[in-house]
């Protein structure tokens, strides 16, 4: 299995919304975000570190502005933590490898899929189409995508 972590390199590449979102635990705007409208098979990974995310099988629309999910790939490569800024108790979502500010997780997703929606900024992801996973190293989570 691949190493995932933070690089110079990585961060250098970064746009400067991505560094904002990702480095400065910024928001991007909702409605704003290249990702959201996407509905392509494939898995969402942390645009620092390449860890692998989400998954499109669980992304769905919530209408709040933001991709939706109702779990991560691996709560393995997700920490969630408190988050008490701007007035308001919250949980946010970073990634574990690349140390990257990913959004925030509430308690008001799909019931039946276990109640959650983690909101994710675009800015902080990179999309892997399911038709390129094996090229890019991500064969492994083939089994997390729709057919």
């Amino acid at each position: 299995m691949p190493e995932y972590k933070k690089s110079s390199a990585a961060i250098a590449a970064l746009s400067a919304e991505q560094y904002r979102v990702t480095q400065e635990n910024g928001t991007e705007r909702p409605w704003t975000g290249e990702l959201l409208e996407n509905t392509a098979p494939g898995i969402y990974v942390d645009i620092v570190s390449g860890e692998p995310l989400f998954a499109s099988s669980t992304k769905f629309d919530a209408g709040c502005g933001w991709p939706s999910f109702t779990q991560p790939i691996s709560n393995d490569n997700v920490q969630e933590l408190t988050d008490q800024s701007h007035g308001m108790l919250r949980t946010e979502v970073r990634s574990t490898h690349g140390d990257s500010h990913l959004g925030h997780v509430f308690n008001d997703g799909p019931v039946a899929q276990g109640g959650l929606r983690y909101c994710i900024n675009s800015a902080s992801l990179k999309f892997i189409h399911r038709d390129d996973m094996v090229a890019a190293g991500y064969q492994d989570y083939l089994s997390y995508v729709e057919e």
